[in-house]
């Protein structure tokens, strides 16, 4: 059962094949077994789960269950879950019970999702390999010397390995999209506000959107139904009407037109992963849609637009972490002074204070318009450039990573190697538009993602082509040995 996707289970339960009970008692018994070699979860509720699971049976006995109802999932440990620890996987958070649900958590919880618990990521979301958890690294489940990728890694690492049948991310510079390619899983990061962010512990604020971590689109796109809409809560969200996201999966894709940037085809991209991407081309002109070259002239500047625009916003909303209110406190403080400073040492960690300290840097006075405005003007121009390439195409389709999952340590003590691997993925958080990776042919057994991007709120369309692509595919179905 654990084989089958969201949607599979979903029906199982719903025509009483299994019980919710029997299924979260299967999930437990996998991440009792086989996390303590993954390290992707940070927390686990086997009591709360179980509880919810019981009452799920009891709504699908009545026969008035939400589509939703029943089924196994696992949260990001960034969004606030009422009652349980919500730790960012820092030292600075370790203790900390949120006494609230995020919206995310609340509205899928209305869904009558059973959540098994919390996942491991890099610390306040900040990197891309999921080595920067005070918890320790996840580990890849195709290959447990590698990365899963970050800062969703434990998230993608659980879904992949069959530890739950879908979770919760969070994408501010590529987090969802990149573990789930490095992962072998459909990853989708939608428009920012489209997903409400209230009680999603905060990176970057202009930049983070909450999404599903999935087997497939199809998955992706029943958990989004549950996720988005406008929430009165947080200023950023949308108020857009929700479409049904099942509804066109099945369109077809005849007349279609895909864009192929040449940036992303370039030199740094490695050649067997482009090989992979063409095959996926392929199989989409197959499909009937039309492929055109477009140009994205301004992508190769996201990377150092998006690492001023990010720790600036970081450095501003982490400063509420001083040992005062909540979070970590040093023991025995000689002043006020000494207590901030030392509680936020002992506190973060090593690339959180990278962060902190080159988005300090970046606000302070006599530096504001030299590299913020700057990069918020940088930032205008690759939306332009996305603006203009959708007045031709009406999906962008590029490579998620440059290369396949990296090994562990590789790439810890060289900052700028590892923030290049989120070089095509940033330029969309950038942008606020919609994206969505998905498995294509792998390199050498390792899993090789292919993003897809869309106009603003243009989730459905996105999901309707991934859906075809794997229906006519199976990357998605493929799992990793031994799980």
């Amino acid at each position: 059962m654990y084989n089958k996707t969201l949607a599979q289970q979903a029906e199982a339960l719903r025509k009483g094949e299994i019980s919710s009970v029997e299924l979260t008692r299967l999930y437990l018994d996998r991440i009792e077994r086989l996390d303590g070699g993954l390290n992707a979860f940070i927390t686990v509720d086997a009591e709360g789960a179980l509880a919810q699971a019981a009452a799920a049976d009891q709504r699908l006995a009545s026969g008035d269950a939400p589509a939703l109802c029943g089924v196994p999932i696992a949260h990001k440990d960034i969004f606030c879950t009422q009652g349980l620890r919500t730790s960012c996987a820092s030292k600075m958070l370790d203790r900390f019970i949120a006494p609230y649900d995020a919206t995310v958590v609340s509205r899928l919880h209305d869904a009558g999702v059973v959540v098994l618990g919390k996942t491991n990521m890099d610390e306040f979301a900040m990197g891309s390999s999921n080595e920067t958890s005070w918890y320790g690294p996840v580990k890849n489940p195709w290959d447990t010397e590698r990365v899963p990728g970050g800062s969703s890694g434990g998230s993608a690492a659980a879904v992949a390995a069959r530890l739950c049948a879908a979770a919760t991310g969070t994408d501010t510079g590529g987090s969802i999209r990149q573990p789930a390619a490095l992962c072998g899983l459909t990853g989708l990061k939608p428009s920012y506000g489209r997903v409400s962010r209230y009680g999603m512990i905060a990176f970057a604020s202009s930049l983070d959107q909450a999404g599903p971590m999935t087997r497939c689109a199809e998955d992706a796109a029943l958990l989004l139904q549950a996720m988005a809409g406008f929430d009165p809560k947080d200023s950023t969200c949308a108020e857009e009407p929700v479409p049904d996201y099942c509804a066109g999966l099945n369109d077809d894709l005849r007349g279609l037109k895909i864009g192929l940037p040449r940036e992303f085809f370039a030199e740094g991209l490695d050649a067997e992963v482009a090989a992979s991407i063409e095959q996926a081309v392929t199989e989409f002109k197959r499909l009937g849609a039309e492929l055109v070259d477009i140009q994205l002239p301004h992508n190769a500047l996201s990377v150092p637009a998006y690492y001023v625009v990010a720790p600036a916003e970081c450095s501003s909303n982490l400063a509420r972490f001083d040992g005062v209110r909540f979070g970590h406190r040093c023991e025995n403080p000689k002043d006020l002074e000494d207590l901030y400073k030392r509680s936020r040492q002992e506190g973060f960690g090593t690339e959180v204070k990278r962060r902190i300290l080159i988005g300090t840097y970046a606000l302070s006075a006599g530096y504001y318009d030299a590299y913020y405005l700057k990069a918020q003007q940088i930032r205008q121009l690759i939306a332009n450039d996305f603006t203009e390439a959708f007045r031709q195409v009406d999906l962008i389709l590029a490579p998620t990573t440059p290369e396949t999952t990296f090994k562990l340590g590789e790439k810890t003590d060289d900052p700028v190697t590892m923030y290049l691997s989120d070089i095509y993925t940033i330029a969309v958080n950038l942008a606020g538009l919609p994206a969505l990776s998905i498995p294509v042919a792998p390199v050498k057994g390792l899993p090789v993602g292919m993003q897809l991007i869309g106009r603003y709120f243009g989730e459905a369309r996105l999901l309707n082509a991934a859906h075809r692509y794997q229906q006519a595919t199976d990357w998605h179905l493929q799992a990793p040995s031994g799980i």
